[in-house]
């Protein structure tokens, strides 16, 4: 039939069973938004108070629903406003289709009043980047594009339309064809080859090999990564975990693959990793990696990582392995697949001595009782008066706390930047994450310095009524940057002390929501249960001292085990 080229759009939106999508408008963009407008009962819409914003909202949408994210923007700043967060998403592997517009085809290509080259700035930084010139095409590229984000190894994809493909009187031929169905039509065929849009099965024979190494190995670790919680292997890995019996390091993006407060976990590993981690890393005769990719902030020194070791990587991109560590062996496929082929071989083993060796590295969970608060008092409130709560961390010393001191528990329960490392990521992310999941209590963890990148997104919360807790740690300094300096810059503190406004509280009250403040751990306790029963969003200020540092640290291109703070020190 033949319908409007801005309502196949919609329609094919609603293909995807697309229920939600953050954007702000603009020139080149209203085509859309005024058939977005028919469309209200449909598809809902987010108005975020920036176009970054809206961006790691439909990120935090994504990656706690396991769903594909969508974006609108306008072209020129609009579209670049966009770049970070689609970077952020390209970097943790998140399948969230952002859908810009551009000046008309008569305009292109003559510096117009806000035209740029979206698709060539998003290429890089996405698996596919379009730029719909037909408004014929409209759906098979949405489709397609739908296709690519969320197969294989999932990812952002930039749709640029014309504005001229969105006028008024572009009639299109269009026939409704349900998700599950139109990867086979003509369109996703021929995408097929370039973008993997199956994933790749596993050998048989790698998966033996695999089962092999275990049966000699007496001293096996796992790295549980962001491959198990982007393909939900989480289960299936547990499984392997316990089968294995085996000590369970887990990395920034894998929080939730791997229950925390499993007794096989052994925390975070790497940089700011636990001593049992690394240590074992070092120590250990078979590393299994799966959905890992060996960042320089996991093998910070990668002629020495799991030295005594035998290395295996299981990833879905072949990209992967051995670009950042050498492997002895990998197995190519999607986590859970993989994993299902071992647990259907692997027989119960029975690792105690190894465990009994590792497992007292741990540190102690219970938070030291401190006259003043501290970073494991606060994150041990929340984690006592908000079991479960999905936490949306920024970056820096908070995001390495909130990691260590937190128990995840299943995929999508943190949101954390941890490969572009985005400042500002949290709140958006926050707000995406409360949409996609209204039932679920979703905490933003933030630091001052992070907060004054995304705090106006505080409008979006009060407005669309979303009871998102954000804690601040506030001391009043960039304090990653800050414990760099502290000990490797010779307490040098080049603008990193940030002595000034604004009142935290004031400006929670200026949004219409409530501001709360705590510098003890009661004061901490009885502030956070006070946001959990106010019914709106809030913002509690933490008081920190400005030196606390995130313990242990290894520096970066240092041995695992070359801690340069140690757990407990001074």
């Amino acid at each position: 039939m033949k319908i409007r080229a801005t309502q196949a759009i919609m329609e094919c939106l609603l293909e995807q069973e697309v229920d939600t999508v953050f954007g702000y408008p603009g020139g080149t963009i209203l085509n859309v938004y005024d058939e977005l407008y028919r469309y209200q009962d449909k598809i809902r819409h987010v108005l975020t108070a920036h176009e970054q914003g809206a961006a790691h909202a439909a990120d935090g949408y994504a990656r706690s629903t396991g769903k594909v994210g969508v974006c609108f923007a306008t072209s020129g700043p609009g579209a670049t406003n966009l770049t970070t967060g689609i970077a952020t998403a390209y970097l943790d592997s998140s399948p969230v289709v952002f859908i810009t517009c551009n000046v008309g085809e008569s305009l292109l290509g003559k510096d117009s009043f806000q035209e740029v080259d979206t698709t060539g700035i998003a290429m890089p930084i996405t698996k596919a980047a379009f730029l719909v010139r037909d408004a014929q095409t409209i759906p098979d590229v949405m489709r397609q594009a739908f296709a690519v984000a969320a197969s294989g190894r999932p990812g952002p994809v930039v749709i640029d339309f014309l504005k001229n493909v969105t006028a008024a009187n572009q009639m299109i031929d269009y026939e409704f064809i349900p998700w599950r169905q139109n990867r086979s039509c003509a369109g996703i065929r021929e995408l097929n080859s370039s973008h993997q849009l199956k994933n790749p099965e596993p050998d048989r024979q790698d998966v033996d090999i695999l089962l092999e190494m275990i049966r000699q190995s007496e001293r096996p670790l796992l790295i549980c990564g962001g491959g198990v919680v982007r393909g939900r292997a989480h289960q299936a890995f547990r499984e392997f975990a316990e089968r294995l019996d085996a000590p369970v390091a887990i990395t920034v993006m894998g929080g939730g693959g791997f229950p925390g407060s499993h007794p096989l976990t052994t925390g975070m590993i790497g940089m700011h990793g636990s001593q049992a981690s690394n240590v074992a890393c070092d120590e250990c005769d078979l590393l299994i990696a799966v959905g890992c990719r060996f960042s320089d902030r996991v093998a910070l020194d990668p002629a020495t990582f799991a030295r005594n070791a035998k290395i295996v990587q299981i990833d879905i991109d072949r990209a992967e392995i051995d670009k950042n560590v050498l492997t002895d062996h990998h197995i190519i496929g999607s986590a859970r697949r993989v994993l299902a082929m071992l647990n259907e071989k692997l027989p119960q083993y029975d690792h105690t001595a190894w465990k009994e060796h590792i497992l007292p590295m741990r540190a102690p969970s219970v938070a030291a009782d401190s006259p003043t608060l501290t970073p494991q008092q606060m994150l041990e409130v929340i984690r006592l008066q908000a079991p479960g709560a999905i936490v949306a961390t920024d970056v820096g010393q908070h995001q390495m706390w909130s990691i260590k001191y937190l128990h995840f528990d299943y995929p999508g329960q943190l949101l954390t930047s941890g490969g572009f490392g985005t400042m500002g990521f949290g709140l958006g992310a926050a707000i995406g994450a409360q949409m996609g999941n209204p039932d679920k209590r979703v905490v933003h963890v933030t630091g001052d310095g992070c907060f004054r990148m995304n705090c106006h997104e505080l409008c979006t919360v009060e407005h669309y009524g979303l009871p998102i807790i954000t804690v601040v740690f506030n001391n009043g300094t960039l304090g990653m940057v800050r414990q760099w300096q502290n000990l490797i810059y010779g307490k040098r503190f080049s603008e990193t002390t940030l002595d000034r406004g604004p009142d935290f509280l004031k400006l929670a009250e200026a949004y219409g929501l409530k501001g709360y403040r705590a510098t003890t751990r009661p004061e901490m306790e009885d502030a956070f249960a006070q946001a959990l029963s106010c019914g709106t969003g809030a913002v509690i200020d933490c008081v920190l001292d400005i030196d606390e540092m995130v313990r242990p640290m290894v520096a970066a291109g240092s041995p695992i085990t070359d801690f340069l703070l140690k757990e407990g020190s001074k």
